[in-house]
């Protein structure tokens, strides 16, 4: 595969003079502050990158533009930002089409992210076992693939002679094959993993299976680290957890449970990697308990509830019953979670290790009644 091809996802370089101007579309002066919040999240997400804020905008606009998906206004406007805090990168809180963002650099000769793109970059930076270095390329790719047409002047080439494909290839149609090409092979070796997954699946069948979910950065590692005595990685950054760990306990059980701490949810998410971190995500699916975890200190904690739940939807998880964990109660100490449908809520600080009992017993007392069959 040609050099390039790999660059077609923007490489966001860890450098200390990246410096982004932030974007955001609203569609009436209404969502305004949802769109603020939105960029907060986008900023944590620049920084996670290795990149820094140099500024942000706000636009409310009825719907995208479909050249630049901003005004013309707003790029002229954009320009002189970026001169005036010598900014070489523009964020865009959406999607892209790969027409905007072609047209967006040329105008703003920049590089310009969309959040997918970002995310994919820290994706691609964080992951650590072979499974999720090969499941985040297959979701580049992917992403990638659609994203050729027009990308380079050379593109449009026509190549002929001794040694050509054949007559009227050209250099993209190249590309495409050779980007098809390594997808299908991703998913092969992807396949094969999946069986040896499969086949671990199995040895812990009989075994009491709890999954750790939640939005990235609520402290579910940090749990998981607590009640499973182990050292996973953690720290006050988002998706600190990609690469899914798996610890089977029997010291303070009634019966030997195996937890999963697996990787944090997002808005936004693209569905690439929702589609190609699926397989791992079936340690979610295939519990017998899911501990939703969530950071009660964030202003938006209803709402990242509710993109949780919709993830979980969309890997076929919303029927596996769980415990709503509220952490972080040593930020917000007068917060009391509220559930009227029956549903278990506890308030923790993983941090502060305080409220861990109420939580373990409702577990333990959970794991009788599923072996009991009750």
């Amino acid at each position: 595969m040609p050099p390039y091809i790999t660059n077609v996802v923007i490489d966001l370089k860890k450098t200390d003079n990246e410096k982004a101007i932030l974007v955001g579309l609203a569609r009436t002066s209404r969502l305004k502050e949802e769109v603020a919040a939105s960029l907060d999240e986008l900023s944590q997400l620049a920084f996670s990158a290795g990149a820094q804020e140099a500024g942000r905008r706000i636009q409310v606009r009825s719907r995208p533009d479909p050249a630049f998906y901003i005004g013309k206004g707003l790029v002229a406007e954009l320009k002189e930002m970026l001169s005036d805090v010598d900014g070489n990168c523009v964020m865009f809180d959406d999607q892209l089409s790969p027409a905007q963002q072609r047209n967006l650099e040329k105008a703003l000769d920049v590089k310009v992210v969309d959040r997918p793109i970002l995310i994919l970059d820290i994706f691609a930076t964080r992951a650590r076992t072979r499974a999720s270095r090969l499941q985040v390329e297959l979701a580049q790719l992917e992403y990638t693939l659609p994203r050729l047409t027009g990308a380079w002047v050379h593109f449009s080439r026509q190549y002929g002679g001794i040694g050509a494909k054949g007559p009227g290839e050209t250099q993209l149609e190249i590309d495409r094959r050779q980007v098809r090409r390594k997808i299908s092979q991703l998913k092969d070796r992807l396949k094969r993993l999946d069986i040896q997954r499969g086949t671990q699946r199995k040895q812990r069948q009989p075994l009491f299976k709890v999954a750790f979910v939640g939005y990235t950065n609520a402290g579910k590692s940090t749990l998981f680290n607590i009640l499973t005595k182990s050292d996973v990685r953690t720290a006050d950054m988002l998706f600190t957890t990609l690469d899914s760990t798996t610890r089977v306990m029997s010291s303070g059980y009634p019966c030997r449970i195996v937890f999963s701490d697996t990787v944090g949810f997002i808005k936004k998410l693209p569905h690439q990697l929702v589609a190609s971190f699926k397989s791992t995500l079936e340690e979610v699916s295939l519990a017998d308990l899911l501990l939703h975890v969530i950071d009660c200190s964030d202003p938006e904690f209803k709402e990242r509830i509710a993109q949780t739940q919709q993830v979980l939807a969309e890997i076929g998880a919303d029927r596996v019953p769980y415990f709503l964990v509220y952490n972080k109660i040593d930020i917000s100490p007068d917060f009391r979670p509220q559930h009227n449908d029956g549903t278990i809520a506890l308030s923790i600080s993983a941090r502060k290790k305080t409220g861990l009992a109420p939580l373990q017993a409702e577990l333990i007392a959970f794991s009788e009644r599923h072996r009991s069959g009750r």
